[in-house]
This record gives C-alpha cells, structure tokens and sequence, in this order.
C-alpha cells in the first residue's frame, strides 16, 4: 500500500508535467503551421476525456514539485530496471521550452544582443510564490546576458528571491513596478502569468519602451488587441 501511495504522488505530478510538455511541443508546431495554440487548446480542452486543465502552452514548468518528481519516477524506475522514455521526452522538452523566447528575441533583434535592454515582467516560475527554483525566468536571464544583452526585472514578490539566487549576474537590474521595468527598454519580456500584468497599460508602455515589442511567454494577450495598439507581439503557438 505505501509503494502504491508513493507511485501514485510521482505519477500525478508526471502526468501534469507531460500535458504541459505536450502542449507547449503542440504550440511550437502550430507556430511552424500558421496555426492558432488558442483554438487548438479550446477544442482538445472539449473533450472530457481531456478536459481543461493544464493545457496552457508557455515557457515550461519549473518549482520543486514537477522537476523533482518527473525525475525522481525516471531513476525509481532504472532502479527497477526498467525505463520511462515518455518522462525522458517531457524532461527534455520543458527544458528546450525554456528557451523558446530567448529564440524569438534572436530571430526580432539578431544574435548580438549587446546594445539592446529588456523589460523582464515576473521572476517567480508561477504567480502567488517567490519560488525560484528551476523558474524558466533564470534560463532566460542567464540567456540574454550571455548574448549582451541588460535586463531590468520586475516580479511582485520574487525580488529578493531573486536578488538572493542571482546575486552574481552582472547587467541584471531590479524595478520598483511594471512601468519602471520598462524605462527605455528594447521590448518587453513576459515570462510569469501573474494577475496584475493581464491588463496593462498599452498607451503608457508604448511610451516607456524604446520599441512597441511584446514578447508574451505566457499568452496573456490577444494577439489582435495588442496589434491594434501598435505592438508587435510575439507569443506561444498564437497567430
């Protein structure tokens, strides 16, 4: 019974972070495509042998929970002589999803990033923490100021986390809110879902921002409302 118990806590935690994976592999095809992640989720979501939870494609899964224990069942399961392949695809693929936006930034703003400076809008590797742990927001830093790039960040309560976890980052500043993040920032860089960013000022960022550039890890945005008010938009899977 308590074998069962355990196997059951990892594989809950696994099953979650494979429809995460497989979404976000589905919005990367979709992109290649022409076409919409949002119409595909909507209709896969219908199903309610699917249903609706956890198919929000975006820049990975992090925390302690997920990454613990998809890897914890894969050597449980080489323990036991046996090998979970599927968990070993989920693994690598949230792992590459992670840099899916750095990516978009090369493609926008070319491989030398050593003039540009981004807006970096949440920390946390989802809302309501200030966990840091495997948060896709590190990989992405660590990305762009390895390509030159400057980064001022901004999370509700992630700051000291990650003033603590980052403290040796050079170029990698902090702001006091959103709008600040922005100042004289090349594009800006969504990256965690947190509810005080969905409905943002477009007239003032367009005014703070050096260029109207969105890149939405998260897909918190139409990409039409976004257009309409000048900005390029670049998101996960969407049209």
């Amino acid at each position: 019974m308590r074998r069962s118990s355990e196997l059951t806590k990892y594989a809950a935690n696994a099953m979650l972070a494979t429809r995460i994976s497989f979404m976000n592999e589905l919005a990367n095809l979709a992109e290649r495509l022409g076409a919409d992640i949002e119409s595909v989720r909507q209709g896969i979501g219908s199903d309610p042998r699917i249903g609706w939870q956890f198919l929000y494609p975006g820049v990975g899964y992090g925390g302690s929970c997920f990454p613990k224990d998809v890897r914890a069942l894969q050597f449980t399961a080489e323990r036991a002589g046996s090998s979970l392949k599927v968990l070993h695809a989920v693994e690598a693929a949230n792992e590459a999803q992670k840099r899916v936006l750095v990516d978009k930034i090369k493609a926008r703003f070319g491989d030398d990033l050593s003039r540009c400076h981004f807006a970096l809008w949440g920390l946390a590797f989802k809302p309501n923490t200030d966990d840091m742990r495997e948060a896709p927001s590190r990989v992405i830093i660590d990305a762009l100021l390895a390509l030159g790039a400057s980064v001022c960040a901004y999370d509700p309560v992630a700051i000291d986390e990650a003033k603590r976890v980052m403290s040796d980052a050079r170029r990698l500043s902090f702001a006091a809110n959103p709008i600040a993040a922005c100042e004289k920032a090349d594009a800006l860089v969504v990256v965690t879902e947190w509810k005080e960013f969905r409905s943002p000022d477009f007239d003032a960022l367009r005014q703070h921002l050096r260029h109207p550039v969105i890149f939405d890890g998260r897909n918190l945005y139409e990409p039409d409302v976004v257009r309409a008010a000048g900005f390029e938009h670049f998101a996960i899977g969407r049209r």
